[in-house]
């Protein structure tokens, strides 16, 4: 019998065989760093992190009763709503994390009260004394007076600008984003802003909310309204008292 041919052997060019090889190599590199730090290379989730199902049900439960308590305090007479006596709210977020109901959180966001301790100006009309009704046991309010007004735009005021927050350190910042409404400085800022100018609404919108220091004394840990010895609702005049301790 004739003997086989021995068959030749398909050429591959050293080029693709260091690729080959450099493709390996960083795959087991890969895999040797996701076994470090766990799955997928996420970090190893902690038991406490681990929800247990009571747990679940808890925070479910609690959210749902946050909104039938906001529906009953909506159903309250429009003459329970204080007639406010100054133009000028400062509102500041005192609760709420995973008990409240999404429709009190989306509120507290389009209140521009993304987090707690956080502050914003807002003008006292019916429209939003209503909603600070909905979500009256995670805010507290009051009017603010001149000077803390001043110190909180001077010492915590931070413009946006390309949705970033920018230090007020330079007029040419205020001059660049608000100089079409004519306002070109800090003082026309504090001034437009106390007398609830006619450019309130555009101040506030560069602004943003004010990041506030958590008081080391002032607040009870209660959701009762601050007539009744808690910490929430309105404040009136006193929350000037509570700015001084958070700022």
């Amino acid at each position: 019998m004739a003997e086989a041919e021995p068959l030749e052997m398909a050429y591959i060019s050293e080029v693709i065989l260091k690729k080959r090889k450099h493709k390996e190599e960083s795959i087991a590199l890969t895999r040797k760093s996701q076994l470090e730090l766990g799955q997928h290379g996420g970090k190893k989730r902690k038991v406490e992190d681990i929800k247990r199902p009571e747990q679940l049900v808890r925070e479910f439960r609690e959210r749902e009763l946050d909104l039938i308590r906001m529906k009953q305090r909506t159903k309250r007479a429009k003459s329970a709503l204080s007639t406010p006596n100054s133009k000028l709210l400062f509102v500041i977020r005192l609760h709420g994390k995973n008990d409240m109901h999404p429709k009190t959180r989306k509120i507290l966001y389009n209140l521009r009260l993304t987090r707690i301790f956080h502050g914003v100006f807002l003008k006292a009309s019916p429209g939003v004394l209503e909603l600070l009704q909905k979500v009256e046991p995670y805010v507290t309010y009051g009017y603010p007076n001149a000077k803390n007004v001043s110190c909180l735009i001077y010492k915590k005021g931070y413009g946006k600008i390309d949705n970033k927050r920018v230090p007020l350190i330079d007029n040419n910042i205020i001059e660049q984003a608000l100089g079409k409404h004519g306002i070109l400085c800090l003082e026309d800022i504090v001034h437009e802003v106390a007398n609830g100018g006619p450019h309130f609404r555009e101040i506030l919108n560069f602004l943003g909310s004010f990041s506030l220091n958590k008081p080391k004394e002032g607040l009870q840990g209660k959701r009762a309204l601050f007539k009744d010895g808690g910490d929430t609702g309105n404040r009136e005049n006193q929350i000037n008292d509570l700015i001084d301790k958070m700022n």
